[in-house]
């Protein structure tokens, strides 16, 4: 394969992303491969300390001033300078970006350079940040923004449903550009009943002080008002089985609220907060259900994880929840307690049918959302953009 702006015989790719976290988490296998079959990678987040150390996934990383929050003016402009100049370092033949915030002041960027010198773009929406139940207004925004920036975009990638029905419905970008992809993948390998030896789930409980029979339900991710941990507690606090156990991985700003929380309800000493983990699957292995209360997601990587160890789910209706959980769990209206609480009940009441779930959840994930499938994907992407690029370059060139 040969690069379409540089004439080369190795192609590039820069990655962007706002945190690091999704670069290291999501992006670095597909970077992997790609380096392995010749390509030149390069990634660019906030927090890149933590990907200075993974020479097999990037041959360079870039520090971001980039945040999460669209309130601070400041901000975007610093962030838009040290994004076009990344951009000019790298001069890549694609740059991927995720994320909303990073992906707009991206797309800008590269709309400003020059055409002769401009990579092709590539945005993976993990999650449009106007949806169903979103505020009107805040939806009329995000929507209009996703429209303007869709012309400036190579490719757009969409991983669930919902999203892909609004970029056609709104036009985002001419269908030819709308590319469907499963998330990010998962390593069912990797997150396979048989990778997790039995004596890791005994420590992961052993170090939570959970006694060896009790039912266990984990919760995965930021302690966020979007993954509504709060809906959570209050179901273990409603449930009828007074000895089940509720884990939170993960850190944020509403520990000390969740904490609180807690102890109103009167189940504290339930309420286990197990912080960061490097590796969450003793935790989910070790359960009798994955917890999912988001308002708002893309394409859960938790409820396939879960679902790759066997481990049914219960999921809020949040876009890609149902797609993903399908009869392996319970999808439920987001919030609604009573309802998070009956399911939970029923797992620790029904063990086959809970079991027959999580086996047929590990089936569909194999067959549809491995990581080799998604790499698979990226590689049919990737040759497809860089050769309408190099049918659009003038003759001589």
């Amino acid at each position: 394969m040969t690069s379409a702006r540089t004439g080369s015989s190795q192609p590039s790719v820069l990655y962007i992303a706002t945190v690091s976290v999704t670069v290291r988490g999501f992006l670095a296998p597909i970077a992997r491969h790609l380096r392995a079959i010749g390509w030149r990678v390069e990634a660019a987040a906030n927090g890149t300390a933590a990907l200075t150390q993974m020479t097999d996934a990037f041959d360079r990383v870039h520090e971001l001033p980039l945040s999460r929050s669209v309130r601070d003016p400041l901000a975007m402009l610093h962030g838009y300078q040290s994004i076009s100049q990344v951009i000019r370092e790298a001069n890549a033949d694609i740059v991927h970006v995720h994320t909303p915030i990073a992906s707009f002041i991206t797309r800008l960027a590269v709309r400003r350079m020059p055409a002769r010198r401009r990579p092709a773009v590539i945005y993976t929406a993990h999650g449009f940040h106007f949806y169903a139940g979103g505020h009107p207004i805040g939806n009329a925004v995000f929507r209009t923004i996703e429209q303007l920036a869709g012309r400036w975009t190579d490719r757009l990638v969409v991983i669930n449903d919902e999203d892909d029905d609004a970029a056609r419905r709104y036009r985002i970008v001419p269908r030819g550009r709308l590319v469907r992809m499963q998330g990010i993948g998962v390593d069912t390998a990797w997150y396979a009943p048989a990778a997790v030896a039995p004596d890791m789930v005994s420590a992961a409980r052993a170090d939570l002080g959970i006694p060896t029979h009790a039912p266990v339900f984990v919760v995965i991710g930021e302690l966020s008002s979007n993954k509504r941990q709060a809906v959570a507690i209050d179901a273990l606090a409603a449930m009828r089985h007074g000895e089940a156990r509720l884990v939170l991985l993960g850190d944020g700003t509403l520990r000390e609220r969740l904490t609180s929380r807690a102890v109103d309800r009167g189940v504290a000493e339930r309420v286990l907060f197990a912080g960061v983990v490097e590796d969450v699957r003793p935790f989910i292995q070790g359960s009798t259900a994955l917890v999912i209360n988001s308002a708002r997601e893309g394409l859960a990587r938790s409820v396939m994880e879960a679902l790759s160890l066997e481990v049914p789910v219960a999921a809020s209706r949040a876009r890609g929840n149902a797609e993903l959980v399908a009869d392996d769990g319970f999808v439920l209206p987001i919030g609604d307690v009573e309802s998070l609480a009956r399911a939970l009940d029923w797992f620790i009441e029904h063990p086959t049918e809970r079991r027959l779930m999580g086996q047929r959840g590990r089936v569909r994930m194999v067959k549809r959302y491995d990581l080799g499938i998604v790499i698979a994907l990226h590689d049919e992407l990737y040759a497809d953009v860089l050769a309408e690029r190099v049918s659009r370059r003038p003759s001589g060139l």
